[in-house]
């Protein structure tokens, strides 16, 4: 079984490299204002995809960024405000779908961000799933498959 997971992981972790050369390769120059990734999974991660949280006053309130770690065989998911501001409810859940009994979450009163919250890399035939939300505005995603 092992020789199967490592399979996925060095798999997950190469895709995870091209498609981040890719984005660092088209990314705007302005990638490091408020609601960009900010770097709170550690050094190592990478992000992987993102999924925006609308709401009515602003068209992206806020992101869920997954992120992924070859080193740590882990990912990571986080949920930045757009414009960071006074106190509001935040969350940021992270899980394998079909879905788990132990998911990652975090949830509270925060200003900038949620999260980071940590999975390890799902066995074959399970996919990752996340979901972010801000204030009464939630999106959810999931994919991510090794």
């Amino acid at each position: 079984m092992k020789p199967i997971r490592r399979k996925a992981a060095t798999a997950g972790a190469l895709a995870v490299l091209a498609l981040g050369g890719t984005l660092a390769a088209t990314a705007p120059a302005s990638a490091a204002t408020a609601g960009a990734y900010n770097g709170a999974c550690g050094a190592g991660y990478e992000v992987f995809t993102s999924t925006p949280v609308m709401s009515s006053q602003r068209p992206v309130a806020a992101t869920t960024y997954v992120a992924y770690s070859s080193a740590d065989r882990q990912w990571c998911a986080v949920t930045v405000r757009s414009k960071p501001g006074a106190r509001v409810f935040m969350e940021v859940t992270l899980d394998t779908w079909p879905t788990s009994t132990t998911p990652a979450r975090d949830a509270g009163s925060y200003t900038a961000f949620a999260g980071p919250v940590y999975k390890d890399l799902p066995e074959p035939g399970r996919c990752m799933t996340w979901s972010g939300s801000i204030d009464l505005y939630y999106n959810s995603d999931r994919g991510l498959c090794p």
